[in-house]
C-alpha cells in the first residue's frame, strides 16, 4: 500500500498545487471538446471533397500560421500576463467553434467555410500555444515541470480516447454540427478555471521588457544552445512526417478497412490509449534524459511500419497501442527537457519555436503525406513516417554519442 501511494504520488504529484488542479480539470473538459472538433472536421472534409489532399490543406490551414506567426506568439507570452493571454484565445476559440456549429447545422457549410475557420483557429494558436506551454512552469515550478508537462500530456491523450469515441457515435446519430458545439460549450470549463485560480501563487518570471530584436535574440539563444538545436530539429523532422495521424486515419478507416466515423472514432480512440499510458508511463519517471527519448523514438519509427503492415483492423488496433505509448513518451520527454534547458526569460520564445516546428511543421507535412496517401493508399502514409523517424532516430543517436565524447574530453581537459 506504501508503495502504491508513493506511486501516486509521483505520477499526480503536481496536482497538489491548487492553480494547476484547476487548470488540469478545466483541460480535461476542453480539450476533450476539441478532439470532438477535430474529427468531426475532419470527417466533414471528407464527405464534402472525399479528396485526402483536402484533409491535408484543412490541416495545414490550420497549422500554417504557427509557422508564420509562432515566434511572434512567443514574445507575447514572454511580455504578458500568461493567464490573461489564455483568457483571451480560449475565449476566441470557443467563438470559432461556435460559428462553425451554427454554419455546419443550418446547412450552409462548405468546404470554403472549413478551410476559413481552420486558418482563423491557427491564428488564436499561434498565441495560444507558447502562452500555455510556458504557463506550465509559472503554476508548478522546477520541481514538478516534467510530471505536470507529462500529466498535460495524458489529458490531451485521454481527451483523444473520450472525443474520438463521442465524436464517431454522435456524428453517425446526429451529424458533424453537434460536435462543434459541444467544443464551443466545453471552453467554458478552462476559461472558469483560469478564472478562478490565485495568481500570487503563480511562479511568475520578470516580463520582457518591449524592445528592439527581441525575437531575433529569442532564435539566436535557442540556436546558440547544442541541445536545444538538436531538440527543436529532431521535432521538425517527426513532425513534418510522422504525425500526421488526423490526415491518414480517416483514410485507412474508410479505404482500407471499409469503415465509417465510429471505425474512424475506434483508430483515434485506440492510439489515445496507448497515448495516455505513454503519459502516466512518463509523469512517473523521476529523471528525463537522451537515452528515454532515443528509444521511445526507435520504437516510435518501428511501431509506424508495423501500422502500414497490419492485415485486419483488429491487428490495426493493437498496433495503435505501442505506437501511442512510444509517440507520447517521446513528445513528453522533448517538452520537459527544453522547459527545464532554457532560461526563464527566454522560455515562451523557445517554446513558441517548439510550437513552429512541432505543429507548424505540419501544414507542409499533411499536404505530402495527404497526396502519398491518396496516390499510393493510406498505408503509405505510415511508411514514410516509419522511415523517416527512424533515419532521424539513427542521426540522433550518433550526435548523442559525440556530444558525450566531447563532454568527456571537455572535463579530462580541465582536470
Amino acid at each position: 500500500m506504501t508503495a502504491l501511494r508513493r506511486l501516486a504520488g509521483g505520477t499526480f504529484g503536481s496536482l497538489a498545487v491548487r492553480n494547476y488542479r484547476l487548470y488540469f480539470f478545466g483541460q480535461v473538459v476542453s480539450v476533450s471538446g476539441s478532439w470532438m472538433q477535430r474529427i468531426a472536421q475532419s470527417w466533414l472534409v471528407l464527405h464534402l471533397t472525399g479528396s485526402g489532399v483536402a484533409l491535408g490543406a484543412v490541416s495545414a490551414l490550420q497549422f500554417l500560421p504557427v509557422l508564420l506567426l509562432g515566434a511572434w506568439g512567443g514574445l507575447v507570452a514572454d511580455r504578458f500576463d500568461k493567464r490573461r493571454v489564455l483568457l483571451g484565445t480560449q475565449a476566441a476559440m470557443g467563438v470559432l467553434a461556435l460559428g462553425l456549429a451554427l454554419a455546419t447545422l443550418s446547412g450552409v457549410v462548405n468546404v470554403a467555410m472549413v478551410y476559413a475557420f481552420a486558418l482563423a483557429l491557427g491564428f488564436v494558436a499561434a498565441i495560444d500555444m507558447p502562452a500555455r506551454q510556458a504557463f506550465v512552469m509559472e503554476m508548478v515550478g522546477r520541481q514538478h515541470i516534467t510530471n505536470a508537462v507529462s500529466l498535460n500530456s495524458a489529458v490531451f491523450t485521454s481527451a483523444r480516447v473520450i472525443g474520438p469515441a463521442l465524436a464517431g457515435v454522435l456524428i453517425s446519430v446526429a451529424g458533424t454540427g453537434w460536435c462543434f458545439l459541444i467544443n464551443a460549450a466545453s471552453f467554458l470549463a478552462v476559461l472558469l478555471a483560469l478564472a478562478a485560480m490565485n495568481p500570487s501563487e503563480l511562479h511568475r518570471s520578470v516580463p520582457t521588457a518591449r524592445g528592439r530584436g527581441q525575437l531575433r535574440a529569442g532564435i539566436s539563444y535557442a540556436w546558440g544552445n547544442r541541445e536545444v538545436r538538436a531538440l527543436l530539429l529532431i521535432i521538425a523532422s517527426v513532425g513534418t512526417l510522422a504525425l500526421n495521424f488526423n490526415v491518414i486515419l480517416p483514410l485507412v478507416a474508410r479505404n482500407s478497412f471499409h469503415g465509417d466515423a465510429t471505425t474512424f472514432g475506434l483508430l483515434f480512440s485506440t492510439l489515445g490509449i496507448g497515448s495516455l499510458a505513454g503519459a502516466l508511463f512518463t509523469a512517473s519517471r523521476r529523471t528525463i534524459g537522451w537515452p528515454g527519448l532515443l528509444g521511445a523514438l526507435s520504437v516510435f519509427g518501428l511501431c509506424l511500419l508495423a501500422a502500414a503492415v497490419a492485415p485486419s483492423l483488429i491487428w490495426e488496433l493493437l498496433v495503435l497501442v505501442p505506437l501511442g505509448v512510444a509517440s507520447l513518451a517521446f513528445q513528453a520527454t522533448v517538452n520537459s527537457t527544453l522547459q527545464l534547458r532554457v532560461d526563464a526569460a527566454f522560455r515562451g520564445r523557445v517554446m513558441a519555436l517548439y510550437g513552429v516546428v512541432f505543429v507548424g511543421s505540419t501544414p507542409f507535412g499533411s499536404l505530402l503525406v495527404g497526396w502519398v496517401a491518396e496516390h499510393y493508399g493510406p498505408r503509405s502514409g505510415f511508411v514514410l513516417g516509419g522511415v523517416s523517424v527512424l533515419l532521424t532516430a539513427l542521426v540522433a543517436t550518433f550526435w548523442w554519442r559525440r556530444e558525450r565524447q566531447r563532454g568527456a574530453a571537455r572535463a579530462s581537459g580541465e582536470t
